[in-house]
């Protein structure tokens, strides 16, 4: 039934564009038709079209609350889904890829602190980076636009922002429909959006390739498709969506709504480590490297109870 009457839907898209007071307008030219041109009110007696348009009302209304219930369930358990793929692969980059840092107590540190008393004494020399020029680099941005606040870009048709994991694209509807009348297709390197009967709003070539079995769009409030773009490559900043679109300064892309989350094992493990060792340093306590050669050799020393290291210097 609602197969054979979506052939009408490019008509009726239409004709509903036409009505800039919405569906009032739209409603009021539909009766007046059947008042102008049939017989619907007066040809099956007094009360058949408003018995026959109850009928029709509460049928198509029971079905728009059962469409509504399946969106507001697959917007649910995307979301549901979503946030336990991050919460996996957090909990399983911590198991594998965790940074396994032990920190000294303070007699160990002030043991360790002595044995490289010398290291630290040493005066530390440091040469200012030649200046590079930089003009090459300014022409070459020249013509590129400054990211959004969400490190993407607010174009004509649509809105896009991005993490390092993800492209998020909102695409606002000249009309408001049902995820029937919606056209999405998610390609490797390719994706189209749009209405059904209409030309598409978005038809090009991503400039990365994404995952397509890790993307996926709502329709919000009937007003606009909000795409979930999954990317192959989490260590990289899009600078346009498709090839058609103008290319955004991904050197002004601000990383801070980025999570360590976001980055995969080894980035993440080695982030982490960085910020350890500042702390350290803040703190006058030895670096994680410091620490594993104080380990290893307090252990050798252990393993070695018959030499004097009373002698040794270490350093």
């Amino acid at each position: 039934m609602v197969k054979d009457q979506e052939k009408f839907d490019g008509i009726l898209l239409g004709l509903a564009q036409q009505h800039e007071g919405g569906v009032q307008d739209l409603l009021d030219t539909l009766f007046s038709f059947l008042c102008r041109k049939t017989d619907f009110y007066v040809g099956g007696g007094p009360d058949a079209p408003k018995k026959l348009l109850m009928e029709k009302f509460t049928k198509w209304e029971g079905e728009a609350k059962r469409v509504k219930e399946e969106e507001d369930k697959k917007r649910r358990d995307t979301e549901k889904r979503r946030l336990e793929r991050i919460a996996a692969q957090k909990a399983k980059e911590d198991e594998e890829n965790g940074p396994k840092i032990k920190e000294l107590t303070e007699e160990e540190a002030n043991a360790l602190e002595e044995s490289l008393k010398k290291e630290k004494l040493e005066p530390e020399t440091s040469e200012k980076p030649a200046k590079t020029d930089n003009s090459a680099e300014d022409e070459e941005d020249k013509d590129k636009i400054e990211p959004n606040s969400g490190n993407g870009a607010d174009l004509k048709n649509y809105r896009w922002t991005q993490t390092l994991s993800e492209i998020e694209l909102r695409v606002p509807l000249p009309i408001k429909v049902k995820s029937r009348d919606v056209t999405v297709e998610f390609a490797k390197q390719h994706l189209k959006v749009g209405l059904k009967g209409h030309p598409l709003i978005i038809d090009g070539e991503l400039s990365h390739q994404i995952k397509i079995e890790e993307s996926n769009w709502v329709l919000d409030d009937g007003k606009a498709v909000t795409l979930t773009i999954e990317k192959v490559n989490q260590m990289e900043w899009w600078s346009k969506l498709v090839a058609t679109d103008p290319e955004i300064n991904t050197k002004k892309v601000n990383p801070e709504p980025s999570k360590l989350s976001d980055l995969d094992g080894e980035t993440r493990s080695m982030v982490e480590k960085m910020m350890y060792d500042q702390r350290q340093k803040e703190m006058g306590k030895p670096t994680s490297d410091e620490q594993k050669k104080q380990d290893t050799l307090q252990q050798f020393m252990a393993q070695h109870p018959e030499m004097d290291f009373s002698k040794c210097k270490f350093g």
